[in-house]
């Protein structure tokens, strides 16, 4: 076996993001290079990596390098049950969807600040993103720090968070941008489910918080008290300095970890231009 090539990892935000040179996806990556890369996404929670023009077949190959990969629901209108989400603003036969389409109104879903799969039972643990056609302008993607959101909590409020659990739920989330959005199918695949507001990271033992759009309200609390505090949580961890912004060049590819940073598309020219990504995601171990 070759030694493994050197590869450069330099930050990118104080908080947050780290872009990755030296490394080619499109080959096979060697354990020691996955094993850098693992540690630096547990260090910096994104990952970027420019000039990767990977097929799907390779963009699958190389996220298994990281764990087992979650498929996509059957019912999802944009997964089918493969391991590839196709995050795309056209259909079938590459033309732009209506933005008053249904399936346009379910992918402005994206738009709100979220966790990858947070309405599961067992929550996503990574995310790989791949850039096959950007607009020219707007439809980057924001990263916010969940880890370094609670880090810097006062220590009051750290212990009153303590024990407290959220329901999560894909409904909710949809709701927040049109009812009726999501079929019966996709409802009767998603029901609601429960996540400790605090959540710990088995690989650092630190400490995160778990918000996001899919979480709809404290359990125990009344619903517009428990809202309350989740849109304060929120509000606390999308500030400035607890977020990186991508933007997106054509064979980008970030990665980022969905336990310690929430993520949300920003708006383009929607009816104009085409974007088009290329979305696996990793399974959790430990819910």
């Amino acid at each position: 076996m070759t030694n493994a090539p050197p590869i450069t990892i330099n930050r990118l935000e104080e908080h947050i993001g780290a872009e990755v040179q030296g490394v080619d996806i499109a080959s096979p990556i060697e354990e020691a290079t996955l094993l850098q890369l693992r540690e630096a996404l547990y260090e910096y929670s994104v990952l970027v990596f420019h000039d990767q023009q990977i097929t799907d077949e390779q963009h699958v190959a190389f996220s298994e390098g990281f764990g087992p990969l979650q498929m996509t629901l059957p019912s999802d209108p944009y997964g089918g049950g493969g391991p590839i989400n196709r995050i795309a603003n056209v259909d079938d036969n590459e033309e732009i969807i209506p933005a008053d389409d249904t399936r346009s109104k379910y992918q402005a879903g994206n738009m709100l600040w979220h966790s990858d799969g947070s309405f599961k039972a067992m929550p996503l643990k990574a995310s790989l993103l791949s850039a096959k056609v950007v607009p020219p302008s707007g439809g980057e993607t924001e990263y916010a720090s969940l880890r370094n959101a609670y880090e810097t909590l006062p220590d009051q409020k750290k212990e009153a968070l303590a024990g407290l659990v959220a329901e999560h739920s894909m409904a909710y989330s949809r709701e927040q941008i049109a009812p009726g959005l999501m079929t019966k199918e996709f409802l009767k695949e998603t029901p609601p489910v429960h996540h400790l507001v605090v959540r710990t990271i088995p690989e650092t033992g630190k400490k995160a918080l778990y918000i996001g759009s899919y979480a709809s309200h404290i359990l125990g609390w009344p619903i517009e008290k428990g809202r309350a505090l989740l849109t304060e949580l929120l509000e606390w961890a999308t500030q400035p300095q607890f977020v990186y912004k991508h933007e997106w060049s054509g064979n980008d590819l970030v990665m980022w970890d969905n336990r310690s940073c929430l993520h949300r598309g920003r708006p383009w020219q929607f009816g104009k231009y085409k974007r088009i990504l290329h979305r696996t995601t990793l399974s959790c171990e430990h819910s």
